[in-house]
């Protein structure tokens, strides 16, 4: 049997976060590296590399992006059982506080990434609205790059900068 994890990651905003991506749960590679989205096949910073036309090929230089966008990210499960990275598996599933970043920083929008982490979303906080985004693990095959790229421009829509 599996064991329940907890979240090693803490949410990543400042004050200025006007945009909140959350996820689901870390993968088992950004578990390691210490921040999200860090699996090599993972498409989320090459989605954002392509929209802004920039290279973040490290985490520093992909959170000194997201600081300079305005964007915070975390996940709103902090903890489950979860086999390997597989969202599918996710059961005992307990939600982030969301508060911790409401109440330091004015976020405006708040966006999923993937069916799953929706889910959550909407189980665990019914009364604040999110915009679905897919998944853009390497599991999600449902959507190609391009498409994926149309999905989360919108997220660029509400940037103030």
């Amino acid at each position: 049997m599996s064991e329940i994890l907890t979240h090693p990651l803490n949410p990543f905003f400042n004050k200025d976060s006007k945009i909140l991506i959350l996820g689901s749960f870390p993968s088992i590679q950004s578990r390691k590296d210490g921040f999200y989205y860090q699996h090599p096949r993972n498409r989320f910073w090459l989605i954002f590399e392509t929209l802004f036309s920039v290279k973040l090929s490290n985490i520093e230089q992909q959170k000194n992006f997201l600081k300079e966008k305005q964007i915070a990210l975390w996940d709103i499960l902090k903890s489950c059982k979860i086999k390997n990275s597989d969202d599918k598996t996710i059961s005992y599933a307990k939600a982030n506080d969301l508060s911790i970043i409401f109440n330091h920083a004015r976020i405006e929008h708040i966006f999923t990434t993937g069916k799953s982490a929706h889910r959550f979303f909407k189980k665990f906080y019914p009364n604040l609205d999110a915009i679905a985004l897919p998944s853009t693990s390497p599991a999600n095959l449902n959507f190609s790059f391009d498409q994926l790229l149309c999905e989360y421009s919108k997220i660029k829509n509400f940037l103030h900068n």
